[in-house]
């Protein structure tokens, strides 16, 4: 059987590179910005690229900050990446819009004498176990591309270090989310893609 997984649309950049992805570990991306085709998803993606609030208020434009709230209440898989992790906590000091809260605190800028955005591979160091990131040595290269990140706390599973330590990875019940991009870190980032889908089974 091949699950599906609703890939959130609501205007960001990275919708195909992550279908594609999604593709290649076996299951069938649907983009969509159809509250009914995300409630008949197996698994949910929410992407990202670019500006917490502009992202914000897409998905709020869109209704789609309820069609997330009731898919995750479902207690079906929730993937976010990159912004589409941002916009899971309570806010971003990039912009006064409210994020959908999932995660308890804010999203903060990079700190620290480095050049902003941060944009390259990075080592990430797992802080708590986590399915996702099972069979991933401890140090596994990602790639990132941003300028804002949540620093560690309470659901962080794994955290990386540019200007300071933030987290790289969040889980929380059936949610789970990164600030570094699977779709672009190789085979790595294809590991975690296939596990989320493996957690369908």
């Amino acid at each position: 059987m091949t699950h599906t997984i609703a890939v959130v649309d609501y205007g960001s950049g990275n919708l195909h590179s992550v279908s594609r992805a999604i593709t290649r570990v076996g299951a069938s991306p649907v983009v969509t910005r159809d509250a009914d085709e995300i409630a008949g998803a197996d698994a949910l993606v929410i992407p990202g690229v670019g500006h917490f609030g502009a992202c914000m208020r897409a998905i709020r434009g869109l209704g789609m900050h309820s069609a997330i709230e009731d898919f995750r209440a479902t207690g079906r898989p929730v993937f976010g990446v990159c912004v589409g992790m941002q916009v899971l906590f309570e806010g971003s000091d990039e912009d006064p819009e409210v994020g959908l809260g999932v995660f308890p605190g804010r999203v903060e800028r990079i700190v620290g004498d480095v050049k902003v955005p941060h944009m390259g591979w990075n080592t990430a160091t797992w802080t708590e176990p986590h399915p996702y990131l099972d069979g991933l040595p401890d140090g596994t290269r990602f790639y990132f591309v941003h300028s804002y990140a949540p620093p560690a706390g309470e659901h962080t599973v794994a955290t990386t270090t540019y200007g300071g330590s933030f987290s790289a990875a969040v889980a929380r019940d059936n949610v789970f989310a990164t600030q570094f991009h699977p779709e672009k870190s190789s085979d790595a980032g294809l590991h975690v893609y296939e596990r989320f889908v493996r957690s369908l089974a």
